[in-house]
């Protein structure tokens, strides 16, 4: 399998594979080794299974990896341990050989993703769900969302928050423009899509996004497509 998966990213120009892992305990030393940008993550691993060396990687400081996780089994409980863990996406074995290369690149942006196979679960699960407590504010312990959209810890011990349940109330304040670019994002738009859509610069959508995580005190964006259709925003 992770020969082929090999085959299939080398074949994309603008994707270097940089190293394998067979083991979770493997995978976690070569995130720190290797120092890759996007990380693709099977589940049942010996030695440790995917989601334990995700939740490590994700709690490194020094990893700035992006996790998505990949298996063949689709299953709920892998589904959202994957997104507690913090992994920036879920794809299963069964997707083709441009979702698999789509995915990285998506990844490597600073972007989650869902397989649109659990899309649906996973805004059935957290849409109808009572609006989550307003976020603590921001200690040294606390992830916070970037400029690139992406959520960078911070010094010090690191907890790592759930990108489906770091969601605020509906009293956020968003401006005209940010409220439109959450409505695209919830759409599953990319960065570039959005651009085209409002006629503006793709460094700009960036920007608009990263306010809008803050401003939600959500994770990445599957937590903001969690809030706009809990709030009928979508």
């Amino acid at each position: 399998m992770r020969a082929g998966f090999r085959m299939i990213l080398e074949s994309a120009g603008d994707i270097t594979v940089v190293g394998e892992a067979s083991t979770g305990v493997e995978a976690v030393a070569a995130a720190s080794d290797l120092g890759p940008d996007v990380i693709c993550m099977d589940v049942q691993m010996p030695d440790m299974d995917g989601l334990e060396a995700t939740r490590r990687i994700v709690g490194d400081p020094s990893a700035e990896a992006a996790v998505v996780v990949v298996t063949t089994f689709d299953r709920d409980d892998y589904l959202f341990d994957a997104l507690a863990a913090g992994a920036s996406g879920f794809l299963l074995k069964n997707a083709g050989p441009e979702e698999l290369i789509s995915a990285v690149r998506v990844a490597a942006a600073g972007d989650a993703l869902l397989a649109p196979e659990v899309t649906r679960r996973v805004i059935a699960r957290f849409a109808s769900a009572a609006p989550a407590p307003a976020p603590a504010a921001v200690s040294d312990e606390t992830p916070v969302a970037g400029r690139d959209g992406g959520v960078h810890p911070r010094s010090g011990p690191q907890t790592v928050v759930s990108p489906v349940l770091a969601v605020a109330p509906p009293a956020v304040e968003l401006t005209e423009r940010e409220g439109e670019v959450l409505q695209l994002v919830a759409q599953a738009m990319s960065n570039a899509e959005i651009a085209q859509r409002l006629y503006i610069g793709e460094a700009t959508v960036k920007t608009h996004v990263s306010n809008v995580l803050q401003k939600l005190g959500a994770r990445d964006r599957v937590a903001a497509v969690v809030y706009a259709h809990r709030h009928g925003l979508a």
